[in-house]
């Protein structure tokens, strides 16, 4: 039993009816027109199934700590603005106190701890509000929805942990691109598998995963070259991880993601970092290999590269006005 992309179907002309579009579909598979969809194995599909509900727990954790926030904002406590977190140790302390009754700014300001005792004047102006009943039953509610979704995402990890074991090599393998975390690593190895037979080429899993260039040309003009949708857990797995890569320093990632922000803007240029680490996880899962960083100067120790960036800045100094005459790229 094949699974078959309905696009594909769907470029085959033919009659197609409610009638005749099972044996059309067999005609069309018969004469090799579609190809099979990615299927993993039971293991893969079962852990596919807990990572992406954890990840579902993530979002929803997210919201119910926008709500949390909304709540403290309409009773006009403002610790967001002092604090970097919600639901910190301190925050966590003074949204308690306020549940428990307490409206008193210096005492709450007081419950603040480590780093959050040298903003004392700006807490208790931020903490200075109309807190009432009303808003600490819906923080309370808020808090509990907060403190039980964690509880789940915990269970989940234990679950996610279990699964993965008899792939610990490749999750360790995963773990050394820059960016991929312990988290990452795991949708990684749900979503593509630690079988990279299936994908021929590195660039087939780059495209399956819908983060390569658009091929859509028609005679001789190219048109949008706009990525797929791909497979949207993996592909939200790798923005966060290129996102997280292009803050790395000194690595080959952040230097690739800084020479093409220029020029691409941001939003490009992290598709593209997403597209090297595609890359790369295919090969490190295909040859066993750990990942090995090209360096930040990689692109300046090409000759070819060189050149061209020659090239480039010969032609700025021409357009400024300065007389290039007698200069040539090496």
């Amino acid at each position: 039993m094949w699974l078959v992309n309905a696009r594909d179907i769907k470029r085959v002309p033919g009659r197609k009816t409610d009638v005749s579009d099972a044996r059309w579909i067999a005609q069309v598979a018969q004469h090799g027109l579609v190809s099979p969809s990615f299927v993993p194995p039971p293991r893969i599909r079962r852990l596919r199934d807990l990572t992406r509900q954890r990840t579902n727990l993530v979002r929803e954790r997210s919201r119910a700590l926008n709500r949390l926030e909304k709540v403290l904002e309409d009773a006009g406590i403002k610790t967001s603005l002092v604090l970097t977190k919600t639901l910190s140790m301190s925050s966590r302390a003074m949204i308690e106190a306020l549940i428990a009754g307490e409206r008193d700014p210096v005492v709450l300001a007081d419950l603040a701890i480590g780093k959050a005792r040298s903003k004392m004047t700006d807490l208790r102006e931020a903490l200075t509000g109309r807190f009432e009943d009303h808003h600490a039953f819906l923080a309370s509610q808020a808090l509990a929805h907060i403190d039980s979704i964690d509880a789940q995402t915990a269970a989940f990890d234990r679950r996610i942990e279990t699964e993965t074991a008899p792939m610990r090599r490749q999750h360790d393998l995963l773990t050394t691109i820059p960016g991929i975390s312990t988290r990452l690593a795991q949708v990684v190895i749900a979503e593509t598998g630690v079988d990279m037979t299936r994908f021929p080429t590195a660039a087939a899993l780059a495209s399956w995963s819908g983060v390569a260039p658009g091929n859509n040309q028609s005679a001789g003009r190219s048109y949008s070259g706009a990525t797929t949708h791909g497979n949207v857990w993996l592909k939200g797995g790798l923005g966060d991880a290129a996102a997280a890569a292009a803050r790395t320093k000194g690595t080959y990632l952040n230097a690739h993601y800084r020479r093409l922000i220029r020029r691409m803007g941001k939003k490009r240029a992290l598709v593209a970092v997403m597209h090297k680490i595609v890359i790369a996880m295919w090969h490190m899962l295909t040859n066993d290999a750990r990942y090995q960083d090209l360096g930040p100067n990689h692109w300046q120790q090409d000759p070819h590269q060189a050149k061209r960036r020659q090239q480039r800045l010969i032609a700025e100094l021409s357009a400024l006005g300065v007389d290039t005459s007698g200069l040539e790229p090496a």
